[in-house]
Formats: structure tokens, C-alpha cells, sequence
């Protein structure tokens, strides 16, 4: 098999009229409601509303963004591939599809990372707070957490991309760069070893300094006085929901490349692939807007307006 032919999304093939179901779920209530939500009550709110200019919300908006771009990157894919009986994908595209999804699961645990952070700089330094989290500091931040992704899975996707492939059946419901990986019929040693060291620094690295973060705010909070510790426990659940969900979606995804063709049901390895992509990024709003004053102040302002 040559690199300028298809891909075959071979989880659609036996799903039957429940793919009509999925793809009325997704069009309607995952993919307009979720924009909504992401281009209007964040990202509309955050750039008018100056109050919410600081380092969380910004934060906050960062997710919304990316939650935009992952969303956008793999649902007109998916709804076609539910919507038509032919499932199949350049080989090209599939590698653009593997680097949005890829680059989009990087960038959330580092925003994630970002947010720890921040939090334990508040809880631990609040009086110092504003002269080490200033607009500057927090920039270069964002800009290293957005491009040590895009360029580490962009170099991950060339090293796919010289492989010589001898199977075109994936598995999937997207691309995924490992299942293409696991099609090549020569060695892949390389993508291996360069796969353990980018899974390494995108997810393992991330997520120890997140949990280093929050079990050195309990120790803060435990020392500290009861006002204190549930101001920083109600600034801190909303991210650790998020935190959850999101490490709760990843675990099932990575999980789910690990079974062989087969081994599970159709329909729940339908649902693993698409809780990865699609839960986190339309639950994160809901929470944040939820648990923020200022969002919520600024959102109940707005529907006020309209009316």
C-alpha cells in the first residue's frame, strides 16, 4: 500500500441505523450547543468584559479556544463518516486529523498545568501573587505550552508520514497516530521510542506537577485558617472537576488503543473514542460558568439584555 491512497474508519461499518442516533446526538446537541456556549458566553465575554481580564480567566478562555479548535478539527469528519456509507480518508488528511486531535489533547493538560499553577502561586504567595503571575510572565507561558505541543507532535506526524504502509484498515473513528503506526509494514522503532519520550513530557510530566501542586495547596490549607481553606478549596474545585473529567477521558482512550480489533463491542468503543473528544470540552463551560461569580454575573447580565 502506497502513502497517496485511503484510510478505512472501520468502526462505522457495523454500526447499522444506530449511527443516525449518534450523528442527531452530535449535530444537535454536542457540536451547535457546545459552540454556543464556547463562542458566545466565553469567548465573546471575556474579550468585552475587562473585569475578567486576569490570569484565570484567561486561563479559562485558553480552554474555550482550544476546546473550539479540537471540536472543530474532528466533528465535520465524524458527522460525514456517520452520514455516508463510504468511510474513508486520505492518507494526507488522516495525519491532519491525528496532529489537530493530538496537539488539542496537549495543549488542554497544559493549560491544566498552567492553572495549578496559578492556583498554588495564589495560595501559597497571595501577596506576592500579582508581581509573579503579571500579563507578560503568563504570555510566554501560554505561547511554550501552545508550541512545545504543535512542534513536538508536528515532527511525531513526519516521522509517520515516511513510513511505508501496508494495511488501510483502522479501527478508529478518527486517526490516531499510534493505529497508523501499528499499519506500517517496516520498522517503526524510531516512532516508538519517540512516541514514549513526547507521551512522556505532554501528559506524564503534566500531570505529576498538577498533582504536586494541589497535594502541596492541601497541605497549605490544613495549616491554615477555616475561612482561608474554603476560600481555596471553592477556587480550586472547578479546575479539579475538569481535571477529572478530562484525566477520566484520556485514560479511557489510551485504554481503548491498547485492546486488540474485536475485543470490545462496536458501540462501547464508539463511545471511548468519542467521550475523549467530545465530553471534556462541552463540560468545561458548563463547570466554570457554574462555579465563577464573575462568569456567571457577566452571563446573567447578558441573557438580561437580550431580553
Amino acid at each position: 500500500m502506497g502513502n497517496g491512497t485511503y484510510f478505512y474508519f472501520m468502526l462505522f461499518e457495523n454500526l447499522g441505523c444506530i449511527k443516525y442516533v449518534f450523528f442527531s446526538l452530535g449535530f444537535i446537541f454536542l457540536f451547535c450547543f457546545f459552540l454556543f456556549i464556547c463562542l458566545f458566553f466565553f469567548f465573546f465575554v471575556f474579550f468585552l468584559e475587562k473585569t475578567l481580564h486576569q490570569p484565570m480567566y484567561i486561563l479559562i478562555s485558553c480552554l474555550s479556544i482550544n476546546s473550539v479548535y479540537g471540536t472543530t478539527g474532528f466533528f465535520p469528519r465524524l458527522l460525514t463518516d456517520l452520514l455516508y456509507d463510504t468511510h474513508r480518508i486520505s492518507y494526507e488528511a488522516c495525519l491532519i486529523q491525528s496532529f489537530v486531535i493530538y496537539s488539542y489533547a496537549a495543549f488542554e493538560l497544559a493549560i491544566l498545568m498552567l492553572m495549578a499553577f496559578d492556583r498554588l502561586v495564589a495560595i501559597n504567595k497571595p501577596l506576592h501573587y500579582n508581581n509573579i503571575i503579571t500579563t507578560r510572565f503568563l504570555t510566554l507561558l501560554i505561547v511554550i505550552a501552545w508550541l512545545y505541543p504543535m512542534i513536538s507532535i508536528g515532527f511525531a506526524g513526519l516521522l509517520t508520514a515516511r513510513l511505508k504502509m501496508c494495511d488501510n484498515k483502522l479501527f478508529k473513528v478518527y486517526c490516531h497516530n499510534y493505529e497508523i503506526v501499528k499499519l506500517s509494514c517496516v520498522n517503526h522503532n524510531i516512532n516508538n521510542i519517540y512516541g514514549l519520550i513526547v507521551t512522556l513530557t505532554i501528559i506524564f510530566i503534566p500531570l505529576s506537577f498538577i498533582l504536586y501542586s494541589y497535594v502541596k495547596i492541601i497541605v497549605i490549607c490544613q495549616r491554615s485558617s477555616k475561612e482561608f481553606r474554603s476560600k481555596a478549596y471553592q477556587t480550586c474545585i472547578p479546575h479539579i472537576v475538569i481535571l477529572l473529567n478530562f484525566s477520566v477521558a484520556l485514560f479511557c482512550e489510551l485504554t481503548l488503543s491498547r485492546f486488540v480489533n474485536g475485543e470490545i463491542p462496536i458501540e462501547l468503543a464508539v463511545i471511548l473514542s468519542l467521550e475523549f473528544i467530545v465530553v471534556p470540552p462541552f463540560v468545561n463551560p458548563v463547570v466554570y460558568g457554574l462555579n465563577f461569580p464573575g462568569i456567571r454575573k457577566k452571563i446573567r447580565y447578558l441573557i438580561k439584555a437580550s431580553k
